[in-house]
């Protein structure tokens, strides 16, 4: 079965001001289709048309670059688009607020870390908060599409919430100003949602 690309889950002008429309319509419906249909290139008539893209991702050691780097831009725009909404922003509550204060000590602190690991990601990047194989929430960053799902990855764990740090990402709007970029998307973010992914990781 091809991947296909998904339809955003709200308006392409939904996170005005802090995401411009512009920006979202050539990220997703051009960047995110270009991965999408250069995954199923990579993969077409191979074994791993019959797999997951969490499979193929877990495994991406097996596969070659266009694989890679495709996979991983389709994996990680498909959660990216998740965890940002309108009326979103603020600080999360329940079980993902506690485990926070219990790992970093505030939220204030994680958001500082996670802008931290978007802005001193020197090129392309993402920067992560994920649940490391202890069960225990922890911030990195990754190269390129690469995302600590992947087996290649420095810190492994499971992605609950990814920050696009491409400057196709927030150059329309910001141009070279990625920190303000990074400031601006926790505006956006959808604590609920990362707050789900959280619930399924652990």
């Amino acid at each position: 079965m091809a991947f296909v690309l998904e339809a955003l889950p709200y308006a392409s002008d939904a996170l005005e001001p802090h995401v411009d429309q512009a920006t979202m319509e050539i990220h997703h419906d051009r960047h995110h289709q270009a991965y999408v249909d250069n995954l199923n290139k990579a993969i077409a008539g191979t074994e791993a048309e019959n797999l997951s893209l969490e499979d193929i991702v877990k495994n991406i050691s097996k596969y070659p670059a266009a694989v890679r780097n495709n996979g991983g831009g389709h994996y990680n725009h498909k959660l990216f688009w998740t965890v940002l909404g309108p009326n979103a922003g603020g600080e999360p509550t329940g079980e993902l607020a506690t485990a926070i204060n219990e790992t970093f000590g505030s939220f204030s602190e994680l958001k500082t870390q996670l802008q931290n690991a978007g802005a001193t990601r020197f090129g392309s990047g993402w920067s992560w908060l994920i649940v490391n194989a202890e069960g225990k929430l922890q911030v990195t960053s990754t190269p390129n599409q690469d995302n600590p799902l992947m087996d290649v990855a420095e810190v492994k764990g499971t992605p609950i919430l990814g920050i696009d740090v491409w400057e196709h990402a927030y150059y329309l709007k910001f141009q070279n100003k990625r920190p303000a970029y990074l400031e601006e998307i926790f505006n956006v973010i959808n604590w609920d949602a990362v707050s789900e992914n959280y619930a399924a990781a652990k």
